[in-house]
């Protein structure tokens, strides 16, 4: 994938609301702006969401909201989705534009460890009420989280797992940080996991589709 050819992509690939715009702007420039997706990956999940019929979401890692944006977007009237993160400072700087966009009120903003937001969820007595879950967080979380998802997502909902090629690290054997090698594993695991349907795609930094058997 060329420059050029990665820009004709986001010009006949790609459509962007105005708030969509605006929230990759007021991102660029900020400490960790690399977290943010890409509006390709962003388009790709919302279509997701329209294709399956999703009604209730769930996203682990919100950064700055662009993906939250993208889902809740997408979301029919009356969807929500369930927005996992601890950081206020980043999530703030998302929430004008999805006023912007209409869907502020379809978004559950939780603050704090997402772990426990999850296993809040599943004492709630709310597995499989969710059709589609985005895990963006701490590499070294991914595993619960996947774990949880499984649960709190119904059979035949979707799971998309980012980061999953990790910038090329995951076939690196001399990089054996704790974020690599959490990924490692779990891109192992979910490859021989006969509970789900996979299927991992070169999309931004590597995107693992999991359908729930």
């Amino acid at each position: 994938m060329t420059d050029a050819l990665a820009a004709y992509v986001a010009e006949r690939g790609t459509r962007e609301s105005d708030a969509q715009r605006g929230l990759r702007a007021a991102t660029r420039g900020r400490p960790g702006a690399g977290m943010q997706i890409g509006p390709d990956q962003g388009q790709f999940m919302a279509f997701l969401v329209q294709l399956t019929g999703a009604r209730r979401a769930l996203e682990i890692g919100v950064f700055t909201g662009y993906s939250a944006l993208s889902v809740a977007a997408a979301l029919p009237e009356g969807g929500e989705l369930v927005a996992c993160d601890i950081s206020e400072d980043y999530t703030s700087v998302g929430r004008p534009f999805w006023r912007q966009a209409g869907v502020d009120r379809r978004i559950d903003l939780r603050l704090g460890p997402a772990l426990a937001t999850l296993d809040g969820l599943l004492a709630d007595g709310q597995d499989g009420t969710f059709d589609f879950a985005f895990i963006d967080a701490d590499k070294t979380g991914y595993d619960a989280y996947y774990e949880r998802c499984l649960v709190l997502v119904r059979r035949g909902g979707l799971i998309a797992i980012d980061n999953v090629l990790w910038g090329g690290a995951v076939i690196d054997p001399a990089d054996t940080s704790p974020d690599t090698e959490a990924l490692r594993a779990l891109n192992r695991k979910i490859h021989a996991d006969a509970r789900v349907d996979m299927c991992l795609l070169p999309i931004g930094d590597g995107l693992t589709l999991v359908r729930r058997r």
